[in-house]
């Protein structure tokens, strides 16, 4: 585990302030975090109060790496403010959707970048991040990077920046498709007669802890489906509409497909 010594912290919102928790959680000391955000918000008052230093205009000292945690609309202000905390061989990683490794070097000039897409669950520590880094990033840099990414999940390196938007398209917006899938089996159990605040009970912690069991359990996804369906069952007659030509699949493909085209629009400089 490389466990850089100071770390640059741009943006101390949700996201950002759960990422810099876990990176304090995995042996950064506070002292070795500097917070920049214009405001002291209540994401971030807990890491000041921890140690890590908060400051509202860029400084001027230089930093291991600096972690870009801000909205995709506040980039253009805000790194070129950066470059006086950069040597040509400071590493970025932004976490920023639809910023292009070239967008970046656009605003602080040629040097090692990564690129990477988590999702909201990060910010219990249970997400998941496709990352992207250019030629530029040494072993040691990439090293880095991944303790700091994944203190709040896995992390999954992909070779071509382009595939970063098929993975914003499966689990950087896939956090919402659950959620619309558990307003729907809540919609639905209420429709046939339950109150909503059971059915909604009901489809909360069936999906949490679905979610759970394909983690913890060696078994593929189609494994699990059929160990809980039983011929000519309740599950097997649900399953025969999702499971139909015009069903779940076909519509999930076309959904996920969407969102990839958004994130490579976006993501034009």
């Amino acid at each position: 585990m490389t466990v850089p010594k100071r770390v640059l912290l741009v943006g101390g919102g949700n996201m950002g302030a759960a990422m810099a928790h876990g990176w304090l959680d995995r042996a950064l000391a506070p002292a070795g975090l500097t917070v920049l955000d214009p405001n002291a918000g209540a994401p971030l008052q807990p890491l000041i109060d921890k140690g890590a230093r908060h400051v509202t205009e860029a400084p001027s000292e230089r930093f291991d790496v600096v972690v870009v945690a801000v909205k995709p609309q506040v980039m253009e202000a805000a790194l070129p403010a950066l470059r006086p905390a950069l040597s040509g061989d400071t590493p970025v990683v932004s976490v920023a959707a639809g910023k292009t490794v070239s967008s970046i070097e656009r605003l602080l000039g040629e040097r090692p970048v990564v690129r990477a897409m988590p999702n909201t669950p990060a910010m219990i520590g249970r997400g998941i991040t496709g990352a992207y880094c250019n030629q530029r990033v040494t072993a040691e840099q990439r090293a880095m990077a991944q303790t700091l990414l994944e203190a709040s999940g896995p992390v999954e390196w992909v070779e071509r920046e382009g595939d970063i938007d098929l993975v914003t398209g499966v689990s950087g917006s896939g956090p919402a498709y659950v959620f619309l899938l558990a307003e729907a089996m809540a919609a639905a159990g209420a429709k046939l007669g339950l109150s909503p605040e059971l059915a909604m009970r009901l489809a909360r912690h069936t999906v949490a802890g679905a979610g759970e069991l394909m983690i913890r359990s060696d078994d593929e996804p189609a494994t699990l489906r059929r160990n809980v369906t039983s011929p000519n069952g309740t599950t097997a007659a649900a399953l025969a509409v999702l499971m139909e030509p015009d069903g779940l699949e076909p519509l999930m493909q076309k959904a996920i497909a969407a969102a990839a085209r958004r994130a490579a629009e976006l993501s034009k400089d």
